[in-house]
C-alpha cells in the first residue's frame, strides 16, 4: 500500500518522477536516478541515503597528487604520452602483479587506460575481432551494466547467464554447455563481484581456467575491487594470501585493474590492463582483418588504444606509478584505508535485517559473503523495481538488480560508499518507518 505520510515529501517526490518523464524509477538507468534524486534533494533540502552509484567515497590518495603535481611542474602536459605508457608505470603493474597476484608478466604487456572502462572497450573490441567463428562474449552475470552497454555500441554479441544457480562444480557443466558450441571468444566476469559481492573460490577459478584453456577462450578478469574481500588480508606484498585469480591458472587471461576504488583515484581516470605475456605475444591471422599486425599486443596497443585516445593522460601515469611504488615498497597500505566500506556495510546490512530485508546473494559456495562495497538487498512481497519504486519516498535511493543481468527479480543493489556514518540514524529510522508502513 502506498503511503502518504513518508520521511521524504510524498507530493514532491510524486511529482519530480513524473517531471523525470522515467516509466519507474525500478527501471531506471544509475545515471537517471542520480538526477531524480539530485532534484529532490534540492526541492526538499533532504539528505537521501544514497547507494545507487558505485563511486568511490573517501579521500583522494595524497600520494598520487603530489606526484601529479611535480609530473605538471616538469611540463609533461606539453607532451604527447607514449600510447603503450610511461616506463616507470609499466614496470610498477608489473611488480603489483607479481607481489599481489603471485603471477609474472612482463613491463611492455602491462598497458596503462583511461580507466578500466577504456581497457574494456579496447579489449571487447580487439577480442572479438581475433577469431572470426569466435564472436560473442560470455558473462558470467550478475555484472557491471556499462559493460554490455560497451559491446552494444560495438555491435559485439553476447550471452549471459546468472551465477547464482552455478556455484561450485555446477559452474563446469553450465560453463561447458555454452562453450562447446564454439562461437565464445571471451568470458568476463567481476571479482569481488559488482554488484552481488560473491567471489569465486579457488575450485571455480580452477574451473574457468581449465574450459577456457580447452576451448581456446579469453577469460576477462575485472578486478575493480581488488583486494577488498576483507575475509582475508591480501595487503602484505609478496606474502600469500594472494587476491585469488583465474591468471594464477592459465595463460588465457586479461585483467582490468582499476585505481578508481582501491586508491580513490576515479577522477584521474587512470586504469590497468594486464594481459598475460603468452596472448600478448601470440598471433591470430584473423586480426588483419582489422588491424596492421596480427600479433595481439601489437593490435591491441596500436590498433584499438591508439584509435580511441592516442595514449592515457601523462600526470594520472606518474600519479599511479608513484602510488604503485608505495604500495610496492610496503610503504602504504591501501586496504586500511578501504576497510571503511566493510566496517561500513556490517553496520548497515543489519539495519536491513532487523527491518525485515534479506540479503540475496548472501554465500560464496557455503560460506558467507564478505562485507565490503555492495550488497544486495529484497524484501518480501516485492519485486525489486517496485522496492525501488517505494524506497524513493523514504529517502533510500540503490538500483535494480534486473539491470545488472541478475535473474534475482526481487533483488536490489545498495553502495555504501556514499553513505555517511552521521546518516546511520536517519538510515535506521527510515527503514523502521518502511518496515511499520509495509506489514512490520
Amino acid at each position: 500500500m502506498q503511503m502518504k505520510d513518508t520521511p521524504i515529501n510524498y507530493e514532491i517526490v510524486k511529482r519530480k518522477i513524473k517531471e523525470s518523464q522515467l516509466e519507474s524509477v525500478g527501471k531506471a538507468t544509475i545515471r537517471d536516478i542520480k538526477r531524480l534524486v539530485d532534484q529532490i534533494e534540492a526541492e526538499t533540502g533532504e539528505r537521501f541515503i544514497r547507494m545507487e552509484m558505485g563511486i568511490p567515497g573517501l579521500p583522494p590518495n595524497q600520494i598520487g597528487i603530489e606526484a601529479e603535481i611535480e609530473a605538471l611542474k616538469s611540463g609533461v602536459a606539453a607532451i604527447y604520452p607514449d600510447i603503450f605508457g610511461i616506463a616507470p608505470l609499466k614496470k610498477e603493474i608489473s611488480r603489483f602483479v607479481k607481489l599481489f597476484l603471485n603471477i609474472d608478466v612482463s613491463p611492455e604487456a602491462c598497458v596503462p587506460t583511461v580507466g578500466s572502462m577504456q581497457g574494456g572497450f579496447a579489449t571487447f573490441m580487439t577480442v572479438n575481432r581475433m577469431n572470426k567463428d569466435k564472436d560473442t562474449t560470455l558473462f558470467i552475470d550478475p555484472g557491471f551494466p556499462v559493460h554490455k552497454q560497451q559491446h552494444r555500441v560495438l555491435g559485439v554479441k553476447f550471452e549471459t547467464f546468472d551465477v547464482y544457480d552455478y556455484r561450485g562444480d555446477k559452474l563446469h557443466d553450465k560453463l561447458e554447455s555454452i562453450l562447446q558450441k564454439g562461437n565464445i571468444a571471451s568470458i568476463l566476469y567481476s571479482n569481488p563481484n559488482n554488484p552481488s559481492w560473491i567471489c569465486f573460490t579457488e575450485k571455480e577459478l580452477k574451473i574457468i581456467a581449465a574450459l577456457a584453456d580447452k576451448y581456446d577462450v579469453i577469460v576477462l578478469e575485472d578486478l575493480a575491487y581488488f583486494g577488498m574481500d576483507f575475509r582475508k588480508d591480501f595487503s602484505s606484498p609478496g606474502e600469500p594470501p594472494y587476491q585469488p585469480s583465474v591468471s594464477q591458472f592459465t595463460d588465457n587471461f586479461i585483467l582490468f585493474i582499476s585505481s578508481s576504488k582501491i586508491f580513490s583515484y576515479a577522477g584521474q581516470r587512470i586504469g590497468m590492463l594486464v594481459i598475460s605475456d603468452k596472448l600478448y605475444n601470440r598471433k591470430f591471422p584473423d586480426l588483419k582483418r582489422f588491424y596492421t599486425s596480427e600479433q595481439f599486443g601489437y593490435a591491441m596497443v596500436f590498433g584499438s588504444l591508439y584509435a580511441l585516445s592516442s595514449g592515457t593522460a601523462h600526470t594520472p601515469q606518474y600519479g599511479l606509478a608513484a602510488i604503485l611504488k608505495a604500495v610496492n615498497n610496503g610503504e602504504f597500505n591501501y586496504i586500511d584505508v578501504v576497510k571503511e566500506y566493510g566496517e561500513k556495510a556490517v553496520i548497515m546490512k543489519k539495519f536491513f535485517l532487523d527491518n525485515g530485508f534479506s540479503i540475496v546473494y548472501d554465500r560464496d559456495e557455503g560460506e558467507p559473503i564478505a562485507d565490503g562495497f555492495y550488497f544486495t538487498l529484497s524484501y518480501p512481497g516485492f519485486t525489486g523495481e517496485e522496492l525501488l519504486n517505494e524506497l524513493i519516498y523514504y529517502g533510500i535511493s540503490a538500483i535494480s538488480l534486473a539491470i545488472t543481468g541478475s535473474s534475482r527479480s526481487e533483488g536490489i543493489r545498495a553502495c555504501v560508499s556514499l553513505v555517511k556514518r552521521d546518516q546511520f540514524p536517519d538510515l535506521e529510522y527510515r527503514l523502521k518507518r518502511f518496515h511499520e508502513d509495509h506489514g512490520g
